[in-house]
C-alpha cells in the first residue's frame, strides 16, 4: 500500500514517495493498474502480490485501504504500507512492524479504518521542514541537490521491500533500519 495525493500536481512530491515506490515495483513487473473507482484506488496484482495506491487524498488513506483489504481478504499484519516521513532524513529508511501514526494524517487514516496499529511499514526520509509549514513541505517537490539522495532511496526501498518479501521483515529490519546514512 503506497501512500500518495493523487492528481498530476502532486506527482513528484515529498509526500508521494509511496506511490514512488509502487510504481517502480509494478513497473519492474509488467502488470498494468487499473482504477476501481468504487474503492478509490489503483490496484496491480502479480506474482500473489496486491499493489495499492489509494486515490482519495492522503488523510482519506484508510477508506481505500480497508475496502481492497477486506476485498482480497488481506489482514492488516499482511500489509506493507509505504510512506514518507519528515522525522526521517532524506534517504533513510526505516521498517515498523507497527506502532502509532507519528503525526502521518494518511497513516492515522488507515490505522483507524483497520482498527489496529499492526500494519508493517516501510516509512522513507523526506527531510524535516526547514522554515516552512510542514504543509508546504510535503506537498512540495524535491530539490535538483535531492534528487541523487531521492533517486538512491526509491532503489534501496525496492531492495528494501524485495527483501522483505523473500527473508521476511525482520531480516529486512536488521538490514535496512541499520544502515548508514547515505551522503
Amino acid at each position: 500500500m503506497g501512500l500518495g495525493n493523487p492528481g498530476r500536481e502532486y506527482e513528484h512530491t515529498r509526500h508521494n514517495v509511496g506511490f514512488m515506490v509502487l510504481n517502480r515495483l509494478v513497473a519492474d513487473t509488467g502488470a498494468p493498474w487499473r482504477t476501481e473507482r468504487a474503492w478509490k484506488a489503483e490496484i496491480a496484482t502479480h506474482d500473489g502480490l496486491v499493489y495499492c495506491k489509494p486515490t482519495s487524498y492522503m488523510n482519506l488513506s484508510g477508506k481505500p485501504v480497508a475496502a481492497v483489504a477486506g476485498f482480497y481478504k488481506i489482514e492488516a499484519d499482511e500489509m506493507l504500507l509505504v510512506y514518507d516521513d519528515a522525522a526521517l532524513p532524506l534517504g533513510k529508511l526505516r521498517f515498523r512492524t507497527g506502532g502509532s501514526a507519528g503525526g502521518h494524517n494518511g497513516v492515522r487514516s488507515i490505522i483507524a479504518e483497520m482498527g489496529t496499529q499492526a500494519v508493517p511499514r516501510l516509512k522513507i526520509g523526506i527531510g524535516a521542514a526547514a522554515g516552512e509549514s510542514m504543509v508546504g513541505h510535503v506537498l512540495g517537490k524535491f530539490s535538483p541537490a535531492e534528487q541523487p539522495a531521492l533517486e538512491d532511496s526509491l532503489n534501496r526501498a525496492e531492495k528494501a521491500i524485495a527483501l522483505a518479501r523473500t527473508r521476511g521483515l525482520e531480516a529486512a529490519m536488521n538490514q535496512f533500519n541499520q544502515e548508514i546514512q547515505p551522503k
